[in-house]
């Protein structure tokens, strides 16, 4: 990510990007020329968005077709703040799974859970989706949300 507009500065959007265990949502394109949106857990390393899915979810052939996507990383609860931007996805094997079990870690803080174990199976194959930025846009609502309280 080489510049952002909006609220925040590059330093403070990436620090954003970094400590949110929130899910990453992404629009792309069907095969058909159809819209489709989705959300994956993420992580922000070096400018790129790195998230994993299986082999065989619809999204990655729909991502092979047509790599341009948009996407947002967004708190859910007042005040709302976030980032925004397009990019471009590639996919590449997760033969060893290493970008699941990072994601699996930060968002359930380990590997010991029926889901990790269902997800990092061996018998399943897993994909990692690089999300290359190409363009960013910040927002921070928190000065015209602020309430008495906080």
């Amino acid at each position: 990510m080489d510049a952002v507009d909006g609220d925040w500065d590059r330093e403070r959007a990436e620090a954003f990007l970094e400590t949110q265990a929130i899910p990453v949502r992404i629009g792309c394109r069907t095969p058909e020329g159809g819209l489709w949106m989705l959300s994956l857990w993420y992580r922000y390393r070096d400018g790129t968005l790195e998230c994993a899915t299986g082999a065989d979810a619809e999204v990655v052939r729909y991502l092979r077709n047509d790599p341009g996507v948009a996407w947002e990383i967004s708190t859910n609860d007042p005040p709302y703040r976030g980032v925004r931007g397009n990019g471009t996805a590639t996919i590449a094997a997760d033969e060893d799974k290493a970008v699941l079990t990072s994601l699996l870690e930060r968002y359930l803080g380990g590997t010991d859970s029926p889901l990790a174990e269902r997800l990092l199976a061996p018998e399943r194959a897993e994909v990692s989706i690089a999300i290359d930025v190409d363009r960013a846009y910040s927002w921070d609502f928190s000065s015209r949300m602020s309430t008495p309280d906080s």
